[in-house]
């Protein structure tokens, strides 16, 4: 097996080194609750709600904290009403961003993406202006030192993986969204705990930027990512040029 994706390696190093627990967990509760809202709060029924469920176990959230949040969703719980939107746009060197939003306030949250943007070199674009180049797939991520390549490999191959990637000291897996759940507890049952496990975007052209232009984008995916509203954050940024913006 092999690829590569740049992305995901870019946002689990600033995740590690964010460390905002507190934040993963919102934006988790979140999707787990506009899922339930969306399509009942039944997960054998609702294939996004497995897979917000299965992405907030990966991550250790407690089994009453998810269960509330579907009840929320399902009204059974008083909650806020959000609502979903994709915002698209240009980072410095002409970067591809996508920024999907959960957001209770549609007016602050296009007027912060847009003033987030402005001020770090970049512009916000139209609707389908730069979605083409990404394609979304499950993104787990496992460290190197807990299996062999050849053991991971066949206890994700058996469960419906696309591709493993060697990524420095951890391994990461490649999966469609709807095999997320399956390789997911695959992993579990061999006693494996991902560093890291979610269903994201990932480009299939990246753009590599080096000095300042390369802060800047950093600067700009870092305020992107400190937005309340922002539920995530994709860019076709070039990993490599993350160690010259963090040097």
């Amino acid at each position: 097996m092999s690829g590569h994706s740049k992305w995901a390696t870019i946002k689990h190093k600033k995740g590690a080194l964010d460390a905002k627990r507190g934040k993963i967990f919102t934006r988790l509760i979140k999707e787990v609750t506009i899922a339930a809202k969306q399509g009942g709060g039944d997960p054998d029924g609702n294939p996004r709600l497995r897979g917000a469920i299965a992405a907030a176990k990966a991550e250790n959230m407690p089994a009453d904290n998810i269960k509330r949040a579907i009840q929320r969703g399902t009204g059974e719980l008083e909650g806020v009403n959000y609502e979903e939107i994709t915002y698209e746009g240009y980072g410095p060197g002409g970067v591809a961003v996508i920024v999907d939003v959960l957001t209770d306030n549609k007016n602050r949250a296009v007027s912060e993406i847009r003033h987030a943007f402005s001020k770090n070199g970049g512009n916000l674009g139209e609707s389908n202006s730069v979605s083409w180049m990404f394609t979304k797939k499950g993104v787990i991520v496992v460290a190197k030192d807990a299996v062999s390549e050849d053991k991971l490999t066949e206890i994700v191959l058996d469960a419906g993986a696309d591709d493993l990637a060697d990524e420095g000291d951890n391994w990461e897996i490649l999966c469609d969204p709807k095999e997320f759940e399956n390789v997911t507890n695959a992993l579990k049952a061999a006693k494996l705990t991902p560093e890291h496990a979610e269903v994201t975007m990932i480009s299939s052209t990246y753009t590599k930027l080096e000095g300042a232009p390369a802060n800047q984008m950093m600067r700009l995916l870092e305020t992107l990512e400190d937005l309340d509203d922002a539920q995530n954050v994709y860019s076709n940024f070039d990993h490599a040029s993350e160690e010259v913006a963090a040097g």
